[in-house]
């Protein structure tokens, strides 16, 4: 969503192309106030996939390529560089003021835990780039709690926008070169033909990606740029085939004006859209607006709803509007420890966010867009762009100062001011400085998966594609090894097996796939699940090692009777004993582990909020697991043979029958559920001493 146009002369007033002049069509620029309207209230009271945003890409390409098509056409230069430097002189003064005072909110009122990803989002929506930075996060854009996301998530359809003003100019320049290449062997070519030949290039190859990866990789496609231009492309084809489709017979273009209304209107509410955009589903936004665009002004047309002067005022804060709803819709939720809106809530964040919108415009953007000083040398403009950027990435930087500074404090100290879990050994002596620093800290969970090993090489190596997170470590030339199988509740303990394997000899392999536990077929598992745990039981046949590790049952957290929670479910992995018993079958002895708890809300935020020791952070360990192990029914029924055994580390997580998101100046968990590399390795010593007690003698 840009503001306004895109053009490098923009008027304050939408213009269309109609051959080679711009007419004013105000009911577009109704259609962008009906577009964020959309997404606001979707984004506050629904949850869904609006299509306002989609209309909003197609609009700012079809602008675009109308102003570039104007120019080539009555022989004026493209300018490229004057026009990028425009471009982003207009979309960037409202832009940082609201990235400005997302830094400060969050610093404020965020928990340390999501500082980190905030300072690379900051950086990533400043440079255009942030739909890269959350399809590389793996964001789910539909998650239903929104207090857990990014009070700059909504940037992602930004920086594809200004992707595409970068890119699109290009496409214009490369086809008008062709064309005046082309035109004196072909004098009835066109430069709309040539460029209708490009952008309908780029509407069949994008389509047939998105729709291929929608479907294979949806929360990539989500953010995708790729997945995106088809959008662009639709809105420059209409602008440049315009002359000709403002042909149809006003008796058809008028009503579709409505029907384009309508289905604008009733996208969000009539399709499905959870987990299907922006594939083949995102036609129909996309087509709806176009139709509007085709739809001239009628006595009983669809400009007599959108050209209506409020709409006309909405759409030109629009851009602003949008910048600025998300982050407050966030903040309010963080700080009310809410998941939702009521109706009045909704509306008061609503009107909180057109204030802002209002004053940004009227106090920032108007008055830059304006400002003939600046703009009347590029050299100005690209030092203006600089200052901009310098207003944010100079607070940033010290945000970023002030947490390293804690890094390097936390690094400074001894290893006993932080012995996590070894302060439950028998016989422990605490020499902790009582005023040292919590590790690891909440800024730098990022960094805390278990990852301590090397990609498997040699003869250790995965020839099975499926298989293509597999980790070695501990001594390459042991005789014994370990394999450690499963999801990523499996991978965090990977820090304690690292430990164990090294001070026994031993070599570990580690084998994974995120949310895939390790079983047999099981209706509740995907085909690339079903395919890693086919390639990991052939992988471990295959190299025999001494022990296999799996996560053997699983924890959720549900509602009670009373509808209440958390109430503790825990259950054995479906298929787990089809999935061990080919291991067992050929004699290789199998741990199964017990799963960790789930809490509500992430142990480290609470932390940050309230404190190490606060009541709010722990819980009781009936209710995060079921009062007795679901494993213990295996172990006990002996049908796995003497090979197959169990462990049960809950007794180190939740001391005393209390789960605590801090144990010995350590902290425990960084989210949910996952433990931190640190906690996990400080667990070591106790996981070794449960490890061979459940084991025959062969390994010890």
């Amino acid at each position: 969503m840009s503001a306004r146009s895109s053009t490098s002369k923009v008027a304050p007033k939408t213009r269309i192309t109609t051959g080679l002049t711009a007419e004013f069509r105000p009911e577009l620029q109704g259609l962008r106030a009906l577009a964020v309207l959309l997404v606001m209230v979707y984004h506050v009271w629904v949850g869904r996939v609006s299509g306002g945003v989609d209309v909003f890409l197609m609009l700012s390409a079809f602008f675009l390529t109308g102003s570039f098509i104007r120019k080539v056409e009555t022989g004026r230069k493209l300018a490229l560089s004057s026009y990028w430097l425009n471009v982003f002189r207009r979309l960037l003064p409202a832009a940082v003021v609201v990235l400005l005072a997302t830094l400060i909110a969050s610093a404020a009122l965020l928990p340390k835990a999501r500082w980190s990803s905030i300072m690379e989002q900051i950086t990533a929506s400043l440079f255009y780039v942030q739909n890269w930075q959350l399809a590389k996060d793996s964001v789910d854009y539909y998650a239903a709690n929104h207090a857990t996301a990014s009070p700059l998530q909504h940037f992602w359809s930004l920086s594809i926008q200004g992707q595409i003003f970068i890119l699109w100019p290009l496409l214009l320049l490369g086809g008008m070169l062709i064309w005046k290449k082309l035109r004196g062997k072909f004098p009835v070519l066109s430069y709309r033909s040539v460029m209708g030949i490009i952008f309908g290039a780029v509407f069949i190859a994008s389509l047939g990606y998105s729709i291929s990866t929608t479907a294979s990789r949806q929360e990539w496609a989500y953010f995708d740029t790729v997945a995106r231009l088809w959008e662009f492309a639709l809105g420059s084809l209409i602008a440049i085939s315009l002359p000709l489709l403002q042909r149809i017979p006003r008796v058809i273009s008028v009503p579709l004006g409505w029907v384009g209304l309508a289905a604008i209107i009733s996208c969000g509410m009539l399709l499905q859209v959870e987990y299907q955009f922006p594939g083949y589903l995102a036609l129909w936004p996309v087509l709806a607006a176009g139709v509007i665009i085709l739809a001239p002004a009628s006595r009983w047309g669809v400009n007599r709803v959108l050209a209506h002067p409020a709409l006309g005022w909405l759409g030109d804060v629009s851009y602003a509007l949008y910048l600025w709803h998300w982050p407050v819709m966030i903040f309010f939720l963080v700080e009310s420890g809410q998941d939702g809106f009521s109706l009045g809530e909704g509306l008061g964040l609503m009107l909180i966010s057109l204030l802002l919108a209002w004053a940004t415009t009227r106090i920032i953007e108007s008055p830059m867009r304006s400002w003939t000083w600046l703009s009347a040398k590029r050299r100005r403009v690209g030092w203006g762009i600089a200052a901009l950027i310098a207003v944010v990435m100079v607070p940033l930087s010290g945000w970023e100062y002030q947490v390293s500074a804690e890094e390097r404090r936390a690094a400074a100290q001894q290893p006993y001011d932080n012995p996590g879990a070894e302060i439950l050994l028998p016989g422990f002596t605490d020499e902790a400085n009582p005023n040292a620093v919590m590790i690891p800290l909440t800024s730098k969970l990022d960094e805390q998966w278990s990852n301590y090993g090397e990609d498997c090489s040699g003869e250790w190596a995965p020839e099975q594609d499926s298989m293509e997170n597999c980790q070695q470590g501990g001594n390459p030339q042991a005789s014994k090894t370990i394999v450690l199988v499963g999801d990523s509740h499996a991978q965090h303990w990977s820090g304690a097996v690292d430990v164990m394997a090294t001070k026994q000899g031993w070599r570990w392999i580690l084998l994974t796939k995120p949310s895939c536990r390790f079983g047999g077929p099981s209706e509740t598992r995907g085909e690339e699940c079903a395919a890693f745990n086919t390639a990991a039981s052939e992988y471990v046949l295959e190299h025999s090692p001494d022990a296999v590790i799996t996560l053997g049952s699983f924890s959720v957290l549900g509602e009670d009777e009373d509808g209440n929670t958390p109430a503790a479910q825990e259950h054995i992995v479906p298929g787990y004993e089809q999935g061990v018993r080919p291991f067992l079958d050929a004699g290789i002895p199998v741990v199964a582990l017990r799963d960790t708890p789930r809490f509500v809300n992430p142990p480290p935020e609470c932390v940050d909020r309230f404190g190490s020791e606060a009541p709010e952070c722990q819980a009781s360990v009936e209710d995060l697991l079921a009062t007795d192990s679901p494993l213990l029914e295996l172990d006990e029924s002996g049908s796995l043979g003497e090979n197959f055994s169990t462990m049960d580390m809950s007794e180190v997580l939740c001391p005393d029958g209390i789960c605590k998101p801090v144990i010995g100046n350590v902290l425990v968990y960084m989210d949910e559920s996952h433990l931190t590399g640190v906690f996990a390795r400080s667990a070591a010593a106790e996981f070794e001493r449960r490890f061979l007690a459940s084991l025959n003698p062969s390994l010890q």
